[in-house]
């Protein structure tokens, strides 16, 4: 007992420190914030009244000086989020599972990202972070923030413009699900095929030898398209239990998600727009609710291994 109020009042003075930090920010944001607006003013009045080199010089001054300041803190905006990660979210998510820790600067790994072949798009870009990994139970999981894009280049008269286009955002899951495949399964939305005409010059889930699986729950076929290069190993994975399970799931996701079954892994993407785990700057960090968000997104993750039934090992790895 002693020890637990001994955590939380640790956990306060962090937030006390990191809140002198986040004022600090948060004031210099505002103070570049103002001289960006009165440069502009003053390059306006110089305009109104026809001494356009008046504007622009006078408008340096503020402008340069706003500038400075503006990136002069971001060193300072990089140790707050690290600080607040490792020290409030990682305490944080101890209440929930003692096996879970957060690394701030990994994530899922791009040629992981690839390989659990969820899309059929190879990135151009990809940026991933805040990975958190843990046990539940007999099943390990881990999962990140990822953002991966592509990108099409057309020409003008201009020359070439470069246009990014989103191939997923949100949280890829991964769990241990302790079975060596023979084949990979993958189960996508059943929107999802609308789209790879548009992605098919960049395609890497090969579809040679690869089947789309007629299964017997109509509400799944409805809402998922299932390929695999083994009929029989896609239904001893999808038993009608899981297929339930999968859909009161998918039920409880904000968008529909994607799961593949790899090697010995399961693979699901939940595409969100939310950016997690990230510290207020604009605003207090001592309020209640501070991380009822980010911790409501892990117990999540976290139940999908009860979900799913993960802990139940009717196979064994081979």
């Amino acid at each position: 007992m002693d020890s637990e109020i001994n955590s939380k009042a640790n956990l306060q003075d962090i937030l006390n420190t990191l809140e002198v930090d986040r004022k600090k920010i948060a004031e210099t944001y505002q103070t570049s914030y103002i001289l960006f607006g009165l440069a502009l003013v003053i390059l306006l009045v110089g305009l109104f009244i026809r001494f356009v080199a008046l504007g622009i010089i006078g408008c340096l001054v503020p402008l340069i000086i706003g500038i400075v300041m503006y990136f002069r803190i971001d060193e300072d905006v990089k140790k707050y989020k690290l600080t607040y990660k490792m020290s409030v979210v990682g305490a944080a998510l101890k209440d929930i599972n003692d096996t879970l820790t957060i690394t701030p600067q990994s994530g899922l790994p791009e040629y992981e990202f690839i390989s659990s072949e969820l899309f059929t798009t190879r990135p151009d870009r990809y940026k991933t972070q805040d990975l958190i990994s843990g046990i539940a139970d007999k099943t390990s999981f881990w999962f990140a923030e990822v953002h991966a894009e592509y990108k099409t280049e057309t020409r003008t008269k201009n020359g070439t413009r470069t246009e990014w286009h989103t191939i997923f955002k949100g949280i890829v899951f991964v769990a241990d699900f302790n079975k060596n495949f023979e084949v990979s399964t993958v189960v996508r939305p059943k929107s999802f095929g609308d789209s790879i005409g548009a992605w098919f010059s960049k395609n890497v889930f090969s579809f040679g030898n690869t089947e789309v699986v007629q299964l017997e729950n109509i509400d799944f076929d409805n809402k998922f398209v299932t390929y695999s290069r083994n009929q029989i190993e896609a239904r001893y994975i999808l038993t009608p239990a899981m297929m339930e399970r999968i859909l009161d799931l998918n039920s409880k996701s904000d968008d529909t998600i994607s799961i593949s079954f790899i090697h010995s892994k399961m693979y699901i993407a939940f595409p969100l727009s939310h950016n997690y785990f990230e510290p207020p700057i604009h605003s207090s960090l001592l309020v209640p609710d501070l991380l009822t968000s980010d911790l409501s997104i892990v117990q999540f993750m976290q139940d999908i291994v009860h979900e799913l039934d993960l802990n139940t090992r009717i196979w064994g790895k081979e």
